[in-house]
């Protein structure tokens, strides 16, 4: 008898429950979402007056080593600023694990639904020197990081978040 009664108990921790979003919430605690944020590698600025650079050969090279780093992760889903810059950071890591990389705008970037629409996966999300740290902010609920120096290109976010709490790290990367 006790052996069902925890199997029915078990059973309804894992059961959806319905949000206004239309979107499901498990009650499993276990489940855990990683957003992966990165301004875009390095760009070409040789040309001032070009508003929408590609990357430079040491930004080709540092996206590569962020699919590098993200490759032992099972990387669900790659966001991108429409720039061909940040396209182009985010391009390695969608290869590598055939995914379309999906253009946001961060001026009209929803947290909350980002988190319900990504509940238990892992999200690469390339932005901008003043965008990443804005959208970092955003998944936490709290006004944790500032704007990434201009010559900055080594910062890698991690958010986590779970039923019961979101955390960062920032890491630097080469």
């Amino acid at each position: 008898m006790n052996h069902i009664l925890l199997f029915f108990l078990g059973m309804f921790l894992l059961i959806p429950t319905k949000t206004t979003s239309d979107n499901f919430v498990y009650k499993d605690t276990s489940t855990i979402t990683t957003f992966y944020l990165t301004r875009h590698a390095e760009k070409d600025r040789s040309d001032t007056s070009n508003r929408n650079p590609k990357l430079t050969k040491e930004g080709v090279e540092r996206a590569n080593n962020i699919a590098q780093l993200l490759s032992e992760e099972e990387i669900d889903a790659v966001y991108s600023t429409n720039y061909i810059r940040t396209v182009e950071t985010a391009k390695p890591t969608a290869n590598l694990f055939n995914k379309e990389i999906i253009i946001y705008d961060w001026n009209k970037f929803d947290a909350e639904k980002m988190i319900q629409e990504s509940l238990g996966k892992n999200v690469l999300i390339v932005g901008h020197s003043n965008t990443t740290p804005i959208v970092a902010n955003k998944l936490l609920g709290t006004e944790t990081y500032t704007e990434i120096d201009d010559a900055n290109f080594s910062n890698f976010y991690i958010v986590t978040i779970n039923s019961k709490e979101r955390s960062s790290v920032l890491l630097k990367i080469n």
